[in-house]
């Protein structure tokens, strides 16, 4: 075993660590690489990938965070690969209790985790900042002792430091959410998509006001794919009036998602400013434009570098449904416009914002660890 990833929060079908990083690591180097996850599904092999089951994953985050990161520890010390890269700070111990028995170690950072822990509700207010500072610290200590940290975003990567630190943004795969034959865009229905997840601070009430204020008689919809968090959000958004315009999929699989989105007009990614999303990359809306779609997006100043940099879009205020609905009904009222908006989109993914380019950085990086490991 040479490569292992692991993580015992996320699931072995994560879009970033397996259908991205694992797969293209495992096409490179013809096999050797293990994801080693805690679902409790079994552990399987496929496309040449070994995925290892640690037992079922832990409700607690306390349990996960102690018993679980233990069992995870006594697994991938027991594959005794060349290379582990862990994706949850969670597991910073278990990454320097692996540098102890000479594993190279690389820490993914999805997130800006001390950033994110000030704007945790369901934690206390005044342990707030005392917890981020520890989780800061703890990062630090861990940048200092790994080999590599892989940041998802540049903004992220400020935090560590620079010689180790290899910034992989998660950005789509070039043709994976386009489909060979796609209904022309003169002739698609009124639909606008929405694909992820659903809650309240990604903009579904909005959506819906929104698609009620359209005029009836443009047989406007929205194509809702997606799983509702929190469960009880879904009674409420279905009791909306907006919800009789909607398609609801639930969750559905890439192909799936990529026939949906070849059957629309433009794509929304409406996050709230809540000071978390404000920075990051908005990865849907890479994927709308990978396929080919205009996205109508919350006007962040990072946002609209990138959409008015391609002219592939609209930029909207994301809490106010009548501004959403003026830019829907702008993209109906200008077909030829909003076609274009899709194809300068797609070109700017083709020549910068696709995950071809990022993957060749993540592969560098390994040919590095691996071969510093085979000259000692």
């Amino acid at each position: 075993m040479r490569i292992a990833h692991f993580t015992t929060v996320h699931p072995r079908a994560d879009t970033r660590i397996f259908v991205k990083q694992v797969q293209a690591l495992a096409r490179r180097t013809g096999g050797g690489v293990a994801f080693l996850v805690q679902d409790g599904e079994g552990s399987v092999r496929t496309e040449g990938i070994s995925i290892i089951d640690t037992g079922r994953k832990f409700s607690s985050r306390q349990r996960r965070a102690t018993s679980g990161a233990w069992r995870m520890f006594r697994a991938v010390r027991a594959a005794r690969p060349a290379v582990a890269h862990f994706h949850d700070p969670e597991l910073i111990p278990v990454g320097l209790a692996l540098k102890l028995f000479g594993i190279k170690v690389i820490y993914d950072v999805h997130e800006d985790v001390p950033r994110q822990i000030l704007r945790k509700h369901w934690i206390p207010a005044l342990l707030r900042r005392p917890i981020a500072w520890a989780a800061s610290f703890t990062e630090w200590i861990g940048a200092r002792v790994f080999d590599a940290i892989v940041p998802a975003t540049p903004k992220i990567a400020e935090r560590f430091p620079a010689a180790k630190t290899v910034v992989v943004q998660n950005f789509p795969i070039l043709d994976e959410l386009v489909v060979p034959d796609p209904q022309p865009y003169a002739a698609r229905a009124s639909a606008f998509a929405y694909v992820g997840g659903i809650t309240r601070e990604r903009g579904i009430m909005e959506m819906l006001h929104a698609m009620k204020s359209l005029p009836a008689n443009q047989g406007a919809r929205l194509e809702l794919a997606g799983a509702f968090t929190p469960a009880n959000l879904e009674e409420e958004a279905r009791a909306s009036g907006g919800w009789a315009r909607v398609r609801f999929h639930g969750w559905a699989d890439r192909p799936t998602v990529a026939r949906l989105l070849g059957g629309c007009r433009a794509g929304f990614i409406l996050l709230h400013p809540n000071g978390r999303y404000e920075d990051s990359y908005p990865v849907k809306m890479f994927e709308y434009m990978a396929a080919g779609l205009p996205v109508i997006t919350s006007d962040f100043p990072l946002w609209r570098h990138i959409v008015e940099g391609a002219g592939c879009g609209l930029l909207v205020d994301p809490l106010d449904p009548q501004a959403i609905a003026d830019a829907m009904q702008w993209i109906l009222d200008h077909p030829a416009e909003a076609e274009e908006m899709g194809r300068r989109g797609r070109q700017a993914v083709v020549e910068k914002y696709n995950w071809e380019a990022e993957s060749r950085k993540l592969i560098a990086l390994y040919e590095r660890l691996l071969f510093e490991g085979n000259a000692s």
